[in-house]
């Protein structure tokens, strides 16, 4: 008796069966991901740089609120 084989690629599945949204742009996500990124550098050259407190303070809450936000994206998405 054959058995198919479940690995085997034969097509591309209809739209509706496709797992999950590849082709779609997160622009709020990448947005995010760019300000963690600036402002996590931002406050490394301010600490560094000997700048005033309050810019590396500054820095350092953009970097904690848009990571806070990310998290938060996350855990709401897994719902």
């Amino acid at each position: 008796m054959a058995h198919p084989d479940p690995y085997r690629l034969t097509g591309t599945p209809p739209a509706d069966q496709r797992g999950d949204r590849t082709g779609d742009v997160d622009l709020t996500r990448a947005l995010l991901w760019s300000l963690l990124v600036l402002s996590a550098a931002a406050d490394m050259a301010t600490s560094y740089g000997g700048a005033a407190p309050w810019t590396n303070v500054a820095c350092g809450a953009v970097t904690l609120l848009s990571a806070g936000a990310l998290v938060l994206r996350r855990l709401r998405g897994r719902r």
